[in-house]
């Protein structure tokens, strides 16, 4: 193996930060790697002992000032990383440090974004245009931009969900041309590489995924209005309360069962009669008995409670799809394969 640590490869390197950190950390490392990369790396472990204890603690210090750097750049971005390393090791130091990192890592855009609270956000975001804030929404996870579509203006709402639906590659420089102007106000960082795939129907469909149902609602129907055939999309892959009558005979008798009779109660009691009757038939009729009963000296009951439990069963009917313990059709005449 060479001597001089500037001229090591990535798993040469690789091979002295884990001898360098011990047999334990080796062992988790190479449970997450395929036999060839195994290969690789025991022949260059079995080659360490002719590096020079300093030229491991070379490599083991570059390590560590990569993996400071990545999280200063993911609390702040990358202009932020870059002040704080220049303090922490030098300016020289932090410069070859953030170039190193920039080139084998792609930050994603508005990165800076995820850790500022929704609220703060909107408040920036409501005086931009709307192609502007479903740029900066398709970036963010999808809760927090639920949580931020939520709080926008009535009349802004459909129009950004419209262009995030609609929207396909972006431009580097639009996106960074979108971070300058934020930067001014929140914080920024550099554009991306190369174009990036934003937006589309699944992208505001999962957003809407996570927004309370009276949101989710007023937006589907702003939306109707202007671009019907786009809601028609958004709710092929959508699943609401009343898609309940598309679930088969086994995934919704699986879906009651974990639905206390207090929530249930509550979520049918503003629900169509075909939605009831499709619960009751699938339950025991001394269950079904009680629940009907229920929900008869319920009384008067808050909007919003009704659709808080109806979100939650919705909530547990995606999970219990992604598990694959259900199968939901999307639309009529979905072939189901069980």
């Amino acid at each position: 193996m060479v001597e001089r640590i500037k001229e090591l490869t990535g798993i040469q390197k690789v091979a002295v930060l884990l001898v360098g950190m011990g047999p334990d950390v080796s062992v988790e490392v190479f449970k997450r790697l395929s036999e060839r990369e195994i290969d690789q790396l025991t022949m260059e472990i079995s080659n360490v002992r002719q590096l020079k204890n300093s030229q491991t603690e070379k490599v083991i210090n570059e390590f560590y000032e990569m993996v400071l750097a990545q999280d200063y750049m993911n609390e702040g971005g990358l202009s932020y990383a870059r002040e704080v390393l220049e303090k922490a090791l030098g300016k020289e130091k932090a410069i070859d440090t953030i170039g190193r990192l920039s080139n084998r890592l792609q930050v994603k855009p508005f990165n800076f974004a995820r850790r500022l609270d929704p609220a703060r956000l909107v408040t920036v975001l409501q005086n931009e245009q709307a192609q502007t804030i479903a740029l900066v929404l398709s970036y963010l996870d999808p809760k927090q931009s639920s949580q931020i579509l939520s709080q926008l203006p009535v009349e802004q709402r459909a129009e950004v969900a419209k262009r995030i639906a609609l929207m396909e590659s972006t431009s580097p420089d639009v996106i960074q041309q979108v971070e300058q102007i934020l930067e001014r106000k929140l914080s920024s960082v550099n554009g991306v590489q190369d174009y990036a795939v934003t937006g589309g129907v699944e992208a505001i469909v999962r957003v809407l995924n996570q927004v309370d149902r009276s949101t989710e609602k007023a937006i589907l129907s702003e939306l109707e209005s202007g671009s019907p055939e786009l809601v028609a999309e958004i709710k092929k892959l959508m699943f609401v309360f009343e898609d309940l009558v598309k679930l088969d005979v086994r995934s919704i008798q699986r879906v009651i069962r974990e639905v206390s009779d207090v929530e249930l109660s509550l979520a049918l009691k503003a629900a169509s009669d075909e939605v009831k009757e499709s619960i009751f038939r699938n339950m025991s009729s001394r269950r079904s008995e009680l629940i009907r009963e229920e929900i008869e000296v319920m009384g008067p009951v808050k909007l919003k409670d009704v659709e808080n439990a109806q979100t939650e069963i919705v909530a547990l009917i995606r999970k219990l799809e992604e598990e694959g313990e259900i199968t939901v059709s999307r639309e009529e005449g979905d072939e189901l394969i069980v």
